[in-house]
C-alpha cells in the first residue's frame, strides 16, 4: 500500500494488500496501447515511435513482439478474440487474427479506413462493446509529423468518436464535441462512455483540453448529455481503463489517478515515467499494467478491470 496515495477512504478496499509497483521491463520510447492476452498470459503493448509492438510474459521478459507495425497506437481484444489496432501509419482499424499461442494468423485486414470516401485521420484508442460494435477516436497525432505515422493534411477537417458495426459495416460519427479525443472505455453497465480530450497535447500556447468527458449512452449506439467528468494535471488522460467498482484509473504525467464515479479524485498511483495508457490482466484481472514512457510497470490492486 506504500505506492498508493489514498485521497479518499472509498478507495482504501481497493488498495488493501496491493503489491508494490514493479517495472516489468523497458526499451521503449514511447509505450502505449497495452493488452491483455489471457490464453498466454501476456502483455503486448506499442512503441509507437519506433514503429514496433513489444510483448511482455512472465517466462520471456520484454521481447519485440512484431517490426513494422504501421505505428500502433491502441489495441483491444474482439468478442471473438481477434486483436484489434488503431493504425496511426495506415490511418486504418486493422486486425490481426491470433493462434492458441498468441501468435498473428495470416495477413492482417482492414476493417475500416475511410469516412464516406475520406481517409480518418489517426485512430487513437478502440473500445469493444459487448453486442460487438467497436467504437474509437480519430485525432490528428498520427498526421501530425512523421514521428508516429505520417505526415498528411486531414480528410475529415474534424475530429471524431466513431461507432462502427462489424456486421452491417457502417461507420457513424457518434461524437463531434470533442476536439481531440483520445482515450476511450465504458463504465460496467456500458450506459456511460467516458473520453478524454487531449487538444492541448501539441500546443505550447497554453490552450486547449486536458480532461475526461462522460456521455450518457442512449439506445445502445447514440451518445447524449456530454459533460466533463474531471480535469487532469498534470499531464494530460491520454488512456484509461475502469474497475468493476466503476473507478477511472486514468494516465497522467507523474502518476495513475483514480477517480470515483461521482468525479472525485480518490488515488494515485505514482510512476516514475509519464504515463501512456494501462489495462487490467493477469489471471485473476486484478493486475494494473501501466505502459509508462519507456517502460511497462505492474501493480496488484484488489479489484478486478471491468473488462477482464
Amino acid at each position: 500500500m506504500n505506492d498508493i496515495e489514498i485521497l479518499d477512504p472509498r478507495f482504501q478496499p481497493v488498495a488493501q494488500g496491493a503489491s508494490p509497483l514493479e517495472r516489468l521491463g523497458g526499451g521503449a520510447i514511447w509505450s502505449e496501447g497495452p493488452v491483455w492476452l489471457r490464453e498466454t498470459g501476456q502483455v503486448l503493448w506499442s512503441d509507437i515511435p519506433n514503429d514496433r509492438m513489444l510483448s511482455w510474459h512472465p517466462q520471456d521478459g520484454v521481447t519485440v513482439w512484431r517490426d513494422a507495425v504501421d505505428f500502433t497506437n491502441g489495441h483491444v481484444r474482439e468478442v471473438h478474440g481477434a486483436l484489434l489496432h488503431c493504425s496511426h501509419g495506415l490511418r486504418a482499424i486493422v486486425r490481426t487474427r491470433l493462434d492458441a499461442e498468441g501468435r498473428p494468423i495470416g495477413d492482417d485486414e482492414i476493417v475500416v479506413n475511410r469516412y464516406q470516401g475520406r481517409r480518418l485521420n489517426s485512430p487513437n484508442d478502440i473500445v469493444v462493446k459487448r453486442d460487438g460494435s467497436l467504437w474509437f477516436t480519430d485525432p490528428p497525432y498520427g498526421i501530425a509529423s512523421d514521428r508516429e505515422g505520417h505526415k498528411a493534411e486531414s480528410e475529415l477537417g474534424r475530429c471524431y468518436v466513431f461507432r462502427f458495426c462489424p456486421i452491417s459495416g457502417a461507420l457513424r460519427i457518434a461524437s463531434d464535441w470533442l476536439e481531440e479525443p483520445n482515450g476511450l472505455a465504458f463504465s460496467p453497465d456500458e450506459r456511460l462512455l467516458y473520453v478524454s480530450d487531449t487538444s492541448a497535447a501539441l500546443r505550447t500556447d497554453g490552450s486547449g483540453h486536458h480532461h475526461i468527458v462522460v456521455f450518457d449512452v442512449v439506445g445502445g449506439q447514440d451518445l447524449a448529455n456530454p459533460r466533463v467528468f474531471a480535469q487532469i494535471a498534470p499531464g494530460l488522460a491520454d488512456g484509461f481503463r475502469l474497475d468493476l467498482h466503476g473507478f477511472v484509473y486514468t494516465s497522467s504525467e507523474d502518476s495513475v489517478q483514480v477517480y470515483h464515479p461521482d468525479g472525485t479524485r480518490i488515488a494515485r498511483i505514482p510512476v516514475p515515467e509519464k504515463v501512456g495508457n494501462l489495462v487490467f490482466g493477469g489471471p485473476a484481472g486484478n493486475e494494473l499494467f501501466i505502459a509508462a514512457s519507456t517502460s511497462l510497470y505492474r501493480i496488484k490492486l484488489n479489484t478486478r478491470g471491468a473488462t477482464a
